[in-house]
């Protein structure tokens, strides 16, 4: 852990060396939405392999850039891209980006990322603001010597998603005229996608929506002390009755298609937080 911790000092420090304002919000952009982070001004940006010990992202629409500029006038630092477990990366490897954005200063974070949807009031399409999560991923990023100046031992999760931050979501998704639903994400290793007795049995535990991601940086803002909200677009529908094979390709196109919608939501958020002096 102590390697670990280095590693997120020796990032930080690189990237505080050359950016100008301190970072309030973190984005952190999901498979397809990569262009989700346009609405920001005055950008600096950095490739992940010029950081020292980032990962690089290996997975299509994942550009694998941080990005730091302004939003609605707010210092925000944005991931282009994310590391999933799947790809071969430890949950510490995973989380390094978060735990960077925590050393830098950010109190907010909001996630997106791509999910098919159990609901079977979903669409494809939609966009699900997350209210919870099921960690069906077998790991959990704070296994292993605690951090304290990071974060309690056993951080209570029984509200991991921000109401308030929910609520400005509802809000801008108003004013633009886009409907949101809202629900469980439940987050599996990856990479194969799921069965159909594995959909049966994630409706029956109460999951709206599944994926391959965003639980393990969730995990390690809660440990950190940040506000999150999290955003489930719905690419491809999981109904275990009329299951159809589920194509990278399609989902990668449903993703973007959705994208200026997400990124409408996602600047309204910010302007409210704006409004309200709130980070």
């Amino acid at each position: 852990m102590e390697s670990f911790k280095n590693k997120v000092l020796e990032a930080t420090e690189f990237v505080r060396g050359k950016i100008v304002d301190q970072p309030l919000i973190g984005l952190l952009i999901g498979t397809g939405l990569g262009d989700t982070a346009d609405d920001m001004n005055n950008v600096i940006s950095f490739d992940y392999k010029d950081i020292p010990h980032f990962p690089i992202s290996t997975v299509p629409t994942h550009h694998g850039r941080v990005l730091f500029g302004k939003m609605a006038g707010k210092a925000v630092m944005a991931m282009q891209g994310r590391f999933h477990y799947y790809e071969g990366y430890s949950m510490q490897e995973i989380t390094l980006p978060v735990r960077v954005m925590q050393m830098l200063g950010v109190k907010t974070l909001i996630l997106s990322n791509a999910a098919g949807g159990i609901n079977h009031l979903f669409d494809t399409g939609d966009i699900m603001v997350i209210t919870d999560h099921i960690n069906l991923t077998g790991n959990n990023p704070l296994i292993g010597p605690n951090v304290d100046e990071w974060g309690p031992r056993f951080p209570d999760m029984s509200q991991v998603y921000d109401r308030g931050l929910i609520a400005l979501a509802e809000q801008a998704a108003l004013e633009n005229n886009i409907r949101v639903q809202k629900g469980v994400y439940a987050g599996l290793p990856g990479p194969s996608l799921e069965t159909g007795a594995e959909i049966r049995f994630l409706k029956t535990i109460g999951a709206d929506a599944v994926g391959l991601s965003t639980i393990p940086e969730v995990i390690a803002a809660v440990h950190g002390g940040m506000a999150i909200l999290g955003f489930s677009v719905i690419t491809n529908m999981n109904l275990p009755d009329h299951l159809k094979p589920a194509r990278v390709e399609e989902i990668i196109a449903a993703a973007e298609r959705t994208a200026p919608r997400l990124r409408a939501i996602i600047r309204g958020v910010v302007e409210k937080l704006s409004d309200r002096g709130i980070n």
